[in-house]
C-alpha cells in the first residue's frame, strides 16, 4: 500500500508509491540522449574563452585571475563569468520604470561556473585535486555575491543534463544572486524559529541510524530523506550546524566535495547516465539555518497532480533508494 509522509518540519507531503515503478531499470529509458556528446564549437570548451563574456573569476593552479576584453587567461582549471542570457542583470532599469508597486526591477547577478576545461569531465570522475577546488570556487563566487549590499539570497545550482535544465553540455554550474529571499526558505526560517533544537540537527540524528543513510564521512552525512518529492533524492548535510559556504573551513570544502563525488559515483552505478539537479540551500545571514544540499536526478514528471496540490509522487522509497545506492541491491 502507498504511504503518505509528511515533511520533517514543514507542513508538506508526498505520496510514496512503490507500485508504479519498482526497480532502477525501470528507470532506463529517462537517461537516453543525456550522455555528453564533444563539440568543437563548445563556447565553454578551453581555447572558445573570446565566445563568452569576459571572466570575472578564473582558477589556475591554485590562483584567481580576471579576463579583460582585451585579453583572456588560458589554461584554467575553473572559469567564472555573466551568464550571456541572464535571468537577472545588474544594469539599472530603464526610465519610467517603477510605475507599478507590485514590479520589482530584475536587478540581481547570473553567473556560469565552468568546472573543467575538459568537454566530458564529469563531477564523479574528479581528482580530490579538482573536486575541493570546485568546491573552493563555490565558496568564493557565493561569498563574492553575498557581500554585495542589495543581494539577500544567493542560489547554487547545477543543472546536468537537457532534462534537468541544461542548455550546454559541457559540465558547468550556475549562480543567481537575488535581492529577495525564496519563498521556500523563509518558510523553512519560520518554522526553524518556532521550535528550540535547529530541526536540521535533530534529523541529522535521527538519519545517520537510519534504513536511509547512504554515505557518511567525518563531516557529512548523505541520505535519502524521509519525505522525498522524487526517486533517488538525495539530501547531505554537514554534521557541524553550520549555515554559510563562507563559513566553511578548508576541510569541510574537502570532506563536502568528497561526499558529493561520492552520491554521483553511486547514482552513476545504479541509474547509469542521468540527468540531475544539484542544488544548495544556505542562508548567510541567519545562522539559525542549517545548510543543506539536495541532489534529485530528472527521471520522473510533475504531472497535473503534484502541479494541483504541491504533494509529489514518489515511485521508489527512501529505504529502497539508499539500499540500491549503498550496493546492497
Amino acid at each position: 500500500m502507498s504511504e503518505i509522509r509528511k515533511h520533517y518540519f514543514l507542513p508538506e507531503y508526498c505520496i510514496i508509491a512503490e507500485e508504479r515503478a519498482k526497480r532502477p531499470s525501470d528507470f532506463a529509458g529517462a537517461a537516453e540522449g543525456s550522455e555528453e556528446s564533444l563539440s568543437e564549437s563548445c563556447v565553454f570548451c578551453a581555447g572558445n574563452e573570446e565566445k563568452t563574456p569576459p571572466a570575472t573569476a578564473v582558477y589556475r593552479n591554485g590562483e584567481v585571475f580576471a579576463d579583460t576584453w582585451e585579453k583572456r587567461v588560458r589554461n584554467w582549471d575553473f572559469r567564472c563569468f555573466p551568464n550571456l542570457y541572464p535571468a537577472l542583470s545588474p544594469a539599472p532599469p530603464s526610465p519610467g520604470f517603477g510605475k507599478d508597486p507590485e514590479v520589482l526591477p530584475g536587478f540581481g547577478f547570473h553567473e556560469v561556473i565552468v568546472e573543467s576545461p575538459l568537454h566530458g569531465k564529469n563531477l564523479k570522475d574528479f581528482s580530490d585535486t579538482e573536486i575541493s577546488g570546485l568546491i573552493r570556487v563555490y565558496k568564493d563566487r557565493v561569498c563574492h555575491y553575498a557581500a554585495h549590499e542589495k543581494i539577500r539570497y544567493v542560489s547554487l545550482f547545477k543543472n546536468s543534463g537537457k532534462a534537468a535544465g541544461a542548455s550546454q553540455d559541457h559540465p558547468h554550474s550556475q549562480l543567481i544572486a537575488l535581492p529577495v529571499c525564496p519563498q521556500i526558505l523563509e518558510r523553512e526560517l519560520k518554522a526553524i524559529r518556532e521550535v528550540e533544537e535547529c530541526p536540521y540537527c535533530a534529523l541529522l540524528e535521527k538519519e545517520k541510524a537510519s534504513p536511509r543513510l547512504i554515505h557518511e564521512n567525518s563531516k557529512f552525512v548523505a541520505f535519502a530523506p524521509y519525505y522525498s518529492i522524487g526517486p533517488f533524492e538525495v539530501w547531505v548535510l554537514p554534521k557541524e550546524h553550520i549555515n554559510f559556504l563562507g563559513n566553511f573551513s578548508p576541510e569541510l570544502l574537502f570532506a563536502l566535495g568528497e561526499i558529493l563525488r561520492a552520491v554521483l559515483r553511486s547514482y552513476a552505478k545504479v541509474l547509469g547516465i542521468l540527468p540531475y539537479n544539484h542544488m544548495f540551500y544556505q542562508l548567510f545571514e541567519t545562522p539559525e539555518y542549517h545548510l543543506n544540499l539536495r541532489l534529485l536526478p530528472r527521471i520522473s514528471t510533475a504531472a497535473g497532480f503534484e502541479l494541483n496540490t504541491g504533494v509529489y509522487i514518489n515511485t521508489v522509497s527512501p529505504e529502497k533508494t539508499a539500499s540500491y545506492l549503498r550496493g546492497n541491491e
